[in-house]
């Protein structure tokens, strides 16, 4: 039986981040369960990211800088550095409620099977203020279709892995030198979904949730709108890539995974006010499969009245009230 130096390892992976990141590290340096180690990839910042990391004096937060290599880089190195049993990852504008590394740990400890542990998320915005919004997924007998689907470990801050689990997860591709990847890192977006799909219809580890809202995710609104398109676009290559993996599993739910993804980018452009965007992001969805009407017809709805009015009336009175029903409805 490997023998693990620490009970945990938290994973954050750096970029340009200083004037977030120690808001960050002070709540995970302030956990409840207090034996891990804190490793934080510094993925190449040219601002005073390092700085601020060097501010900290606590013997368990451990600096790794490499070149830039994106998200994935980031989380893989930090992956290849941990000596934890469980290993965590929290972005570097996120936060960590304290007690969140307790209860997973406590979670993974007491079922065996599951491999990776997650929660639920409370939305904030760039100044930590709660947006109202908030992410309860579904916590047990996930399927890879759930995954394909809906995502419900949610964000990049909310799984704790054992670190058992991720052995049979790991290759090396051709021209890699230095470690084994766990994400693909030639994915700068949905390096998480196609991480999670991939270990989910290759092993036969269980994905598991538990209650609670355990992550502050902070959304920034700031270039989201040129964003969306290159997200779908990214989105599409991760969908092919993980089809041609579990075809008979994943093929059947290509077009409803698609619709699914359509509808989040178009309450994402609802969210930034671009009603135009909006309502064709709805369109498509629409086009691809009206199965989440069926599945989800309040949330599905309500995206659709949302996308319309925005695109009729603007941002007005009816732009405000649709943002209060998607706050209470569409997490």
């Amino acid at each position: 039986m490997t023998q693990y130096p620490v009970t945990a390892s938290i994973v954050v992976p750096a970029y340009n981040c200083e004037t977030m990141i120690a808001e960050t590290l002070r709540s995970l340096l302030e956990q409840t369960f207090a034996d891990f180690e804190l490793i934080v990839v510094d993925d190449g910042s040219s601002d005073g990211t390092v700085d601020v990391v060097n501010s900290f004096d606590d013997p368990r937060l451990r600096l790794v800088r490499q070149a830039n290599r994106g998200l994935a880089g980031a989380h893989n190195t930090g992956v290849h550095e941990a000596r934890g049993e469980f290993i965590g990852f929290c972005d570097a504008d996120d936060l960590w409620l304290p007690e969140k590394l307790e209860k997973h740990v406590a979670h993974l400890r007491s079922n065996p099977q599951v491999g990776i542990s997650f929660a639920g998320s409370r939305m904030i915005d760039e100044n930590g203020k709660p947006l109202g919004i908030d992410q309860k997924p579904k916590l047990r007998n996930i399927t890879a279709i759930d995954v394909f689907k809906r995502n419900p470990i949610g964000n990049g801050s909310s799984a704790v892995i054992r670190a058992a689990a991720l052995e049979g997860f790991a290759y090396r591709p051709a021209g890699e030198t230095e470690r084994d990847w766990w994400f693909d890192e030639t994915f700068r977006q949905s390096d998480d979904i196609e991480g999670w799909l991939r270990f989910i219809v290759t092993q036969d580890w269980v994905i598991e949730g538990i209650p609670g809202l355990l992550t502050d995710y902070r959304i920034h609104c700031s270039g989201l709108s040129s964003n969306i398109e290159r997200q779908f676009e990214s989105w599409d290559r991760m969908r092919k890539k993980v089809i041609a993996i579990a075809p008979a599993l994943l093929g059947k739910q290509d077009r409803v995974a698609e619709a699914y993804q359509l509808r989040y980018l178009c309450r994402r452009a609802v969210s930034l006010r671009d009603g135009d965007v909006a309502f064709d992001l709805c369109v498509r969805s629409m086009g691809k499969s009206l199965r989440p009407f069926v599945e989800e017809p309040v949330k599905s709805l309500i995206t659709l009245g949302a996308a319309v009015a925005l695109k009729l009336f603007g941002d007005g009175l009816l732009g405000a009230a649709e943002s209060i029903l998607l706050r209470r409805k569409l997490a």
